[in-house]
């Protein structure tokens, strides 16, 4: 009984230091859907419908948004691996950005400088709630069309 009960707690001890099992993911690692309601974009419309998906890659995460326009109806589909590290990176699908800088501030939260061209289109402050369940993104910049952008998007974990 006693090697029984200590195998039990070496085993455990072994699992709970194990990296891979004690560390948990980022907290914006999982699927988001868009609040419509509670989320404002300034100038038009939010969009019907978002769908952002983050999965964890080394040093940060794969990010896909799936989103259908409001006006159109129209889908879309971007696609970004962030490292959190500052350093741009290539963004696909996105009319506003063709690169993106994504920097940690904290354990919920990071910023994202989105550029188009070399030039700064976007500036957005991601931050998970303490919960876990709630994302808001506050965004400031222009557009494509170069039309000033102040936006605050609310996404829930699904």
């Amino acid at each position: 009984m006693r090697i029984r009960t200590l195998a039990i707690v070496v085993i455990g001890c072994f699992l709970l230091g194990s990296p891979a099992i004690s560390q948990s993911p980022d907290p914006w690692v999982g699927t988001w859907q868009l609040n419509t309601v509670k989320s404002k974009y300034s100038p038009g419309l939010p969009p019907r419908s978002s769908t952002l998906t983050a999965v964890a890659v080394d040093g940060g995460f794969k990010q896909t948004v799936n989103t259908v326009l409001a006006t159109l109806g129209m889908p879309t589909h971007s696609e970004v691996t962030a490292r959190l590290d500052g350093k741009d990176t290539v963004v696909k699908g996105n009319a506003n950005a063709d690169t993106s800088a994504y920097t940690r501030i904290d354990a919920r939260s990071y910023e994202v400088v989105s550029k188009k061209k070399g030039k700064v289109t976007l500036t957005s402050r991601v931050v998970i709630s303490a919960d876990g369940k709630t994302r808001t993104v506050t965004q400031t910049g222009t557009d494509a069309q170069g039309k000033k952008v102040n936006n605050f998007m609310v996404y829930h974990r699904q």
